[in-house]
């Protein structure tokens, strides 16, 4: 699960730090760092820097991995919060939007401390409701049960005053987890990205 666990976090994340790895995995650095360096001794990693990312044979292996997953996970299960998560997938794109834009022309400058307390009460709502349906994705697929600590890190960030982690790209924002949970449920019921954009349930 752990060789997985890290394979996908680069491909989703392109480049992956050890840090960033070990916040996916809910493991300390320096154990996260010794997995990574195994993988690169493997070949199925690389060093891109102060980084890592997948190399073809771990492309090749992800592959696997993730066949071998989907076969044993519990799609019954997996549909059915998958269809929940949709609803609230909606409620969060809308929410975004709001965060970045005042409407369809005006960016949000987060001049306007009372519209953006509205959207942060918003999302916090959105959290309260999101967390049980966490706990049935992780029933149905242990792998992503650290996703719950990633959102719940996020959270208490933008409670805490930093709003660059609702939806900052090269963070481990809101935004940014919400994203990689969406593609790894797509990925396990054996869907596609663009299936999904066509469908508008895209974030």
């Amino acid at each position: 699960m752990l060789e997985l666990t890290l394979l996908q976090a680069m491909r989703l994340k392109g480049r992956l730090s050890a840090d960033a790895a070990a916040a996916c995995v809910g493991m300390s650095a320096d154990d996260t760092r010794s997995a990574l360096d195994r993988l690169v001794a493997e070949g199925h990693a690389a060093v891109a820097g102060a980084a890592f990312r997948l190399a073809p044979g771990g492309r090749e292996r992800l592959a696997a991995l993730l066949d071998e997953e989907r076969a044993a996970v519990d799609q019954e299960a997996l549909t059915r919060a998958y269809a929940d998560f949709d609803e609230i997938n909606t409620d969060l794109k809308n929410l975004i939007t709001a965060w970045q834009l005042r409407d369809p022309g005006t960016p949000n400058d987060h001049s306007d401390a009372a519209y953006d307390a509205e959207v942060l009460d918003r999302l916090a709502a959105l959290h309260e409701r999101f967390t049980p349906l966490l706990d049935r994705v992780a029933a149905a697929a242990a792998r992503l049960a650290p996703y719950r600590t990633r959102f719940g890190t996020a959270i208490d960030k933008v409670r805490a005053g930093d709003h660059t982690f609702v939806a900052r790209p090269i963070a481990d924002s809101y935004h940014t987890v919400w994203f990689e949970l969406h593609e790894e449920l797509i990925g396990l019921l054996g869907r596609t990205r663009a299936e999904e954009a066509a469908a508008g349930r895209a974030v």
